[in-house]
């Protein structure tokens, strides 16, 4: 069965949250939002595609910074209200330049940075 992104659960706003996985590790690297146009961006180019909430456009992972983000495989969840990128990563997935998004981890109730900017 061929797949349409109108078969996903979107929110009010019309987004989906897609979390952005390491093909070889497994880590998380990020989490964002697409639409059913950015999924069927992403699918047809192999290039990840998200939509920017704050500038209320579409966001190529990498465009501008040359982090980019190349899928390997799209998942679907059960209830289809949340997709599963696993993806090649060239350099930071954060905008911080660091490799993941979750760089920050609650230990005993307190903040620790975990993991250092990849660039200064």
């Amino acid at each position: 069965m061929e797949f349409d992104p109108a078969t996903l659960r979107y929110n009010d706003q019309g987004l989906v949250p897609a979390i952005a996985q390491d093909a070889e590790t497994g880590d998380v690297l990020m989490m964002a939002w697409m639409n059913a146009e950015a999924v069927a961006k992403t699918l047809a180019t192999g290039r990840v595609t998200y939509w920017s909430r704050s500038r209320q456009a579409f966001w190529i992972k990498g465009e501008t910074s040359g982090h980019v983000q190349a899928l390997v495989e799209f998942r679907v969840d059960c209830d289809r209200d949340c997709v599963l990128l696993r993806i090649n990563q060239t350099g930071a997935a954060c905008h911080t330049y660091r490799r993941s998004c979750f760089y920050t981890s609650v230990q005993d109730g307190v903040e620790v940075e975990i993991m250092a900017p990849l660039k200064a």
